[in-house]
């Protein structure tokens, strides 16, 4: 298969741009034109362009490599299980505020989402299921970025939801920042989550939480036993908060769409699944109040 014309002359710019030692904007062509289904290799007297894969497809998180988002200090991933045409839309509200990379963990057929691949956007694919948790962690462990978002895909930009988190971020003085959350009801003997609104939490749901990549391995992480996203971030937000974090809840331009996650899954397997991840957070963090933010 030859290139089309128009990638043939982003190689040919490029090579316009590597003579003038213009190496970001060489870099830059390169990855378009790699988004575009193309690797441009360098040759005596010019290149060549040869088809390449459009996406990876592994048969386990574990076999998933290191995921290069350029430069940006922070990028968005998703884990997305079918419902793909409802992610597409997402990724078209994201793309629509702002400049992040987004990384798409896909289990199963990307469908239409390969339609949204560019230089910014990339998909990683399973070719089998695996658990939220563990999805999340090798997302956490690959991507090259000092700040990652794990966000549903039934979360929608209405504006930049990203420079407000990064500006707090980067402060230091918050190991995560999302959008929903609360704080643990001590009433109900830790089974529960009161959303008090903006402000220092106990828990950020991962409708959208921005987190300090480092920090968030070093503290254990999503819980790899957590089959299904329910209560996992709750887990997730405690590991934050046992080790010394603070999470901080915004009010942040975003709104949900149908949360296939919760209301499209076997009703049985969401509340047995959801019951054994909030089992493990009572036996490992109930009474431990210290670790909790102040009450309001």
């Amino acid at each position: 298969m030859s290139a089309p014309d128009h990638i043939i002359a982003l190689a040919q710019e490029r090579t316009i741009a590597r003579t003038a030692k213009d190496w970001a904007r060489s870099d830059q062509l390169r990855d378009e034109i790699a988004a575009a289904g193309f690797d441009v290799v360098d040759v005596a007297g010019g290149f060549e362009l040869r088809e390449r894969e459009r996406y990876p497809i592994y048969s386990s998180p574990r076999d998933i490599r290191p995921i290069v988002v350029g430069t940006s200090e922070i990028a968005i991933a998703i884990i997305v299980e079918g419902f793909t045409d409802d992610c597409v839309t997402t990724v078209k509200t994201i793309k629509e505020y702002c400049q992040t990379p987004i990384v798409l963990l896909v289990l199963g057929d990307p469908g239409a989402l390969v339609d949204q691949l560019d230089h910014r956007t990339k998909i990683v694919a399973l070719s089998e299921s695996f658990g939220w948790g563990e999805c999340a962690n090798v997302l956490l462990k690959n991507i090259a970025a000092r700040f990652v978002v794990i966000m549903d895909p039934s979360t929608r930009f209405t504006g930049d939801a990203i420079s407000p988190v990064l500006e707090v971020l980067e402060e230091g003085k918050y190991i995560a920042a999302g959008w929903r959350g609360g704080l643990v009801n001590l009433d109900d003997q830790w089974r529960s989550v009161d959303d008090k609104g903006a402000g220092d939490v106990d828990v950020l749901f991962s409708y959208f939480i921005a987190v300090d990549r480092e920090g968030a391995i070093n503290s254990e992480g999503f819980n790899n036993r957590a089959l299904y996203y329910r209560n996992a971030d709750i887990e997730f937000s405690l590991r934050l908060k046992h080790a010394g974090g603070d999470l901080l809840q915004m009010d942040l331009p975003l709104e949900q769409a149908r949360h296939h996650g919760y209301y499209d899954v076997d009703p049985e397997y969401r509340e047995v699944q959801s019951k054994k991840n909030y089992d493990r957070i009572l036996e490992r963090f109930r009474d431990k109040e210290a670790i909790l933010s102040p009450r309001r």
